[in-house]
């Protein structure tokens, strides 16, 4: 059975009863569910409690006037805000400020009126089930794409290991994921193309079948397996994924990854230079029978493996600056934590148009290790 729809809110902030009692009739009758305030200050906190879809708002009030109640609400609020003032002189006037409200009525009004009014105010609005719906869908492809993290630190003897993600506004399909092996760990780092919900399911479906090729010993046999299983839904969606896997041997540092299409994994020498890790092939997804061969890379005491997502990228106007600034951020700090924070740093997030994901792999130095 489908849920009716929840009825629309609103406030109505008036000192007069008799035209307080009107709005709330004529609102009623609209199918608002209403609450009213007879002053100012009373009328903000009703805002503040309720998040109505409309206000109502007089001018004039007993405590303080009805511009300062808008600039008041419009730090919290987004409702449609109707004001309504008795002195036709002050008319245009208010609409000539940039106040906040949407809409300016006079007293005395017709009921009519007012509704038209109101009307066309939510015909402006594409759709306001349709805006709730797309709020309902971030908040729930948020929820799902937090829930792929790692819960806990991992803790590999002679290594630091950290990772940082940080969501953007309309939220993408990064995730990265770990656990730990009696060798050393498993990594997968991935980036689904897409937003919203359909970007963090991809995310998710990968996260799971990675894990479920784990206990393979063979890299290349256990990525071709996983590639396989998630092409399905890949091809579906109409989309792909760009996915980096590695597996660490704690004793000998070394590290054996592949690269399906990331292509923004660094080796960074201890007090050398970055280099930036070879792509095997295409993102998954991108093209039917791909294989993707595995490579190797040995940490020395000192060395790190760098990973992060292209939300860094896009913040440098080169590879190469991109590289070097990753270098940096990571040989300054003293701890993977610190290197991830430092990197997450370099796109700013009142900037950042995407995700910003890091994982930082360090191995000690042999005298910090021992």
């Amino acid at each position: 059975m489908v849920s009716p729809p929840e009825p629309r809110r609103a406030v109505v902030i008036e000192d007069d009863p008799d035209i307080r009692g009107l709005l709330v009739r004529v609102l009623v009758k609209q199918g608002f569910d209403v609450t009213e305030a007879g002053a100012g200050l009373s009328g903000v906190e009703e805002v503040r409690r309720r998040k109505p879809d409309l206000v109502t708002l007089d001018l004039n009030l007993p405590d303080i006037d009805g511009l300062e109640v808008c600039k008041q609400l419009r730090q919290f609020s987004d409702a449609f805000i109707v004001m309504l003032t008795a002195r036709a002189d002050e008319l245009d006037k208010l609409t000539g400020l940039d106040n906040g409200a949407d809409e300016y009525i006079s007293k005395p009004f017709s009921p009519r009126e007012l509704q038209s009014r109101i009307n066309a105010l939510f015909r402006r609005r594409p759709s306001a089930a349709a805006d709730s719906a797309a709020r309902s869908d971030l908040e729930r492809a948020t929820e799902v794409q937090q829930s792929l993290l790692p819960k806990e630190d991992i803790r590999v003897e002679g290594y630091d290991v950290a990772g940082m993600f940080r969501p953007s506004r309309s939220v993408g399909g990064d995730f990265y994921d770990w656990y730990q092996t009696p060798d050393g760990l498993h990594l997968t780092f991935a980036d689904a193309m897409g937003k919203g919900m359909g970007a963090a399911l991809i995310a998710a479906t990968v996260r799971a079948v990675m894990r479920s090729t784990g206990h393979r010993q063979d890299l290349d046999g256990a990525f071709a397996s996983a590639s396989k299983a998630i092409a399905t839904d890949l091809d579906s969606s109409n989309s792909f994924v760009t996915l980096f896997h590695a597996r660490l041997h704690a004793a000998s540092g070394t590290v054996s990854f592949v690269d399906a299409g990331h292509g923004l994994a660094l080796h960074v020498r201890s007090g050398g230079a970055a280099e930036r890790l070879p792509s095997a092939g295409p993102p998954v997804g991108a093209w039917a029978g791909t294989e993707w061969p595995q490579s190797n890379l040995e940490l020395a005491p000192g060395d790190s493996l760098v990973v992060v997502s292209d939300g860094v990228l896009d913040v440098f106007e080169s590879v190469e600056d991109f590289t070097d600034a990753v270098r940096s951020a990571t040989q300054s700090q003293e701890s993977a934590q610190a290197a991830s924070s430092a990197i997450l740093a370099l796109a700013p997030a009142e900037t950042a148009e995407d995700d910003v994901t890091v994982v930082v792999v360090r191995r000690l130095p042999e005298e910090a290790a021992g």
